[in-house]
């Protein structure tokens, strides 16, 4: 029997989907619905420039009445990726992110048997020690906290991505410094298969 499996982000998990007659887009969420029992029902739910405050804005509607089997939640680049591009904005801090994140995993817990996967944020920059990647440590610390208190699958993107540009000539995984080519997404797939595809 197929399950109901819900990818909730931003423009690295919308990529394209709104273009998709399928709904599922160009990226890893494709991908990875490719490996999987064809039964599944696959729901992309990304929205480009989302930060966990817009996730929160829409988690009713977009997640708790779809009645998901399983949430993969992929969010956190532009919450710290505001803070160098846009600083006049409202911030979401790490204690922020960390809040709202709980908020709505609790509330998820509470509401339904949903299983739920955390996706760390991937990379700002395709340098191990950028600016952004190194904000970015405090947001990928809470998402491996709330896996532990809340016995959700935690997939290692940002570990895996940054061990990968740790090597002596690495090959590009991005278009811009953010937004994956097809090796990003391949390698965000293969990931995410590798932590929670046993759930499936």
């Amino acid at each position: 029997m197929g399950k109901r499996i819900v990818f909730i982000g931003d423009s690295i998990t919308e990529s394209g989907r709104f273009e998709d007659p399928e709904g599922i887009g160009t990226g890893y969420v494709r991908m990875i619905a490719k490996e999987l029992d064809p039964r599944h029902m696959i729901m992309n739910k990304g929205v480009g420039g989302n930060r966990i405050t817009d996730l929160a804005d829409r988690w009713e509607e977009d997640v708790l009445r779809e009645s998901p089997d399983v949430v993969s939640i992929s969010i956190g680049i532009n919450d710290v990726w505001r803070q160098l591009d846009s600083p006049e904005m409202e911030q979401v801090s790490p204690d922020d992110f960390k809040t709202i994140y709980r908020k709505l995993l609790t509330e998820t817990r509470e509401r339904t048997s949903t299983v739920i996967v955390l996706m760390e944020p991937t990379i700002i920059e395709e340098e191990a020690d950028s600016k952004g990647n190194l904000m970015l440590l405090d947001y990928v610390k809470a998402i491996r906290e709330m896996g532990e208190e809340y016995d959700a699958f935690v997939v290692p993107v940002h570990e895996v991505f940054i061990n990968h540009l740790l090597h002596e000539r690495p090959s590009k995984l991005t278009v811009d410094g953010v937004h994956m080519n097809k090796a990003g997404n391949e390698l965000m797939a293969e990931t995410w298969l590798e932590s929670a595809g046993a759930l499936l």
